[in-house]
């Protein structure tokens, strides 16, 4: 498809402002802590799955799904990004592989669960400041509703301060946040294993919850893990603002996979310990309740600083790559071309950048679970068109130079490929079980996909009568050019 004629566009020149020299590109260890963020920033968010269907189902999901959710598709973007290092990522994958109808309906619902997302992450920071407040004035009810909403507003306008600097600085700022939030997390560990730690402990209590056969809250609860696990496939939208690509990218991915699941599993194993309790497993008490209960009121008081840091890099992180979706929709013509102009000094899409983060403010009136659902439901959808576009780029471009391939033949393919989609089967099955508890949020899911088609075909429709418009002003000038006039004939 091409851009309408009266595009004003430019992408020779945003190709120009794209071209970022070396020192503001995201090196190896500002990739990996980028990444951490986009998919993780701690086990902060993991509080509601253990409340919803119980520590023994919890710490099972937490183990299981790496294997069956992040390692495929992590190493599904390892391969992709290396072969098309290009701004937009998966976008560019899909319409290489399965054309822009699908690649367009990819960017759109990519869009949408993504801003939900951040707006969820924003809300968990009325969690640890809650904390605070409580603490400060005992019997305090927190804050209201207008107050948290507030809160979560201020969360993403000054993330979005910092993305509309650059690459670079969201690097530097990501950097800082893992270093405080592994590091506070390894401190709860470590005081556990030095007063709690009872190995025994933790797998009666895993057994007893398994041997309960608890199957009720397992939609919400696969919504939780899904949200926790998710967005390795969004860290290929800023390719073209990584140093070195097809060399950083797989190493960051492998070192953000390890310290991922092991920054959720150890946590979990040492709050369940000390406490199953499900009011205390929520996100309006959470980890600095928990960990006030391992080492006391400044463990909690850490982990709440902790978590308002990492709250922000999170929201930092994501509306750092999502909005390069409506930059490179507006480059294809699929949304108007103010949103693909970018800054000739950061390279950063101002204009999309605020209008993401304007839709993730008011989405962050919702609450955190309905959220959930949303995100995970349409995450599900679109994963599913990133590893179809895997093997048929496999199979198109079978020579093609990659500087790292799924290990293992197509037998290697085929489980990074079907994994996902026997967890997203077992997504739609718990989806069929409670939907009556989440029909406002399916309806909102079912919305987005509608409205991605009409998107496709309505600007297809503008775009092809533009184009007429313009071939039929052609032909005339050109007859006219061509009629001899009056004075003429007479001659």
């Amino acid at each position: 498809m091409k851009l309408p004629a009266s595009s004003p566009y430019d992408p020779q020149l945003d190709h120009r402002q794209m071209s970022l020299p070396r020192e503001r590109r995201l090196g190896l260890f500002a990739l990996v802590c980028v990444i951490y963020f986009t998919v993780s920033g701690g086990a902060f968010g993991l509080e509601p799955l253990v409340g919803a269907v119980g520590p023994g189902l919890a710490v099972l999901l937490i183990v299981v799904t790496p294997f069956v959710w992040s390692l495929p598709m992590s190493l599904m973007v390892a391969e992709l990004a290396t072969l098309l290092p290009e701004e937009g990522g998966y976008y560019v994958w899909v319409k290489e592989s399965l054309g822009d109808f699908w690649a367009v309906q990819e960017a759109w619902w990519t869009m949408a669960y993504s801003i939900a997302l951040t707006a969820m992450l924003s809300l968990l920071s009325v969690t640890y400041l809650d904390f605070f407040i409580r603490s400060a004035r005992s019997g305090h009810a927190g804050l209201g509703s207008f107050s948290r909403w507030l809160l979560a507003v201020a969360i993403i306008v000054t993330a979005t301060i910092v993305i509309l600097l650059g690459a670079r600085d969201v690097g530097r700022s990501s950097t800082i946040s893992a270093v405080l939030v592994v590091g506070s997390f390894a401190a709860l560990v470590l005081l556990w294993v030095l007063r709690h730690a009872e190995p025994s402990n933790v797998i009666g209590i895993v057994k007893q919850d398994l041997t309960s056969n608890r199957t009720h809250g397992l939609l919400l609860g696969l919504s939780y893990i899904v949200f926790n696990y998710s967005g390795w496939d969004n860290v290929s939208t800023y390719a073209a603002e990584v140093d070195r690509p097809q060399r950083n990218y797989p190493r960051a991915i492998a070192v953000a996979l390890i310290v991922v699941v092991l920054g959720y599993l150890l946590p979990v194993i040492a709050g369940i310990s000390v406490t199953t309790d499900r009011a205390l497993w929520t996100t309006d008490a959470g980890w600095p309740v928990i960990a006030q209960l391992i080492g006391g009121r400044w463990l909690g008081s850490l982990i709440a600083v902790a978590g308002l840091v990492s709250v922000w890099a999170l929201v930092n992180a994501q509306l750092f790559y999502v909005s390069r979706m409506p930059l490179v929709l507006a480059r294809d013509g699929w949304l108007p071309s103010a949103l693909a102009h970018v800054s000739s000094d950061s390279a950063a899409p101002r204009t999309a950048v605020v209008c993401c983060a304007a839709i993730a403010a008011v989405l962050a009136a919702f609450s955190f679970g309905g959220l959930a659902v949303i995100q995970c439901l349409l995450y599900a959808d679109a994963l599913t068109l990133e590893f179809l576009a895997l093997i048929i780029l496999r199979l198109r471009r079978p020579q093609a130079h990659r500087a790292f391939r799924v290990p293992g033949g197509w037998w290697g393919l085929g489980y990074v490929c079907l994994a996902p989609f026997v967890f997203a089967g077992l997504v739609s099955f718990a989806t069929l079980q409670d939907w009556r508890s989440f029909q406002g949020q399916i309806l909102m899911v079912a919305v987005v996909i509608a409205s991605g088609g009409v998107l496709y075909f309505v600007r297809r429709r503008v775009t092809t009568l533009s184009m007429s418009s313009v071939e039929g002003t052609s032909m005339q000038t050109q007859t006219a050019a061509n009629v001899p006039s009056a004075e003429t004939e007479g001659l």
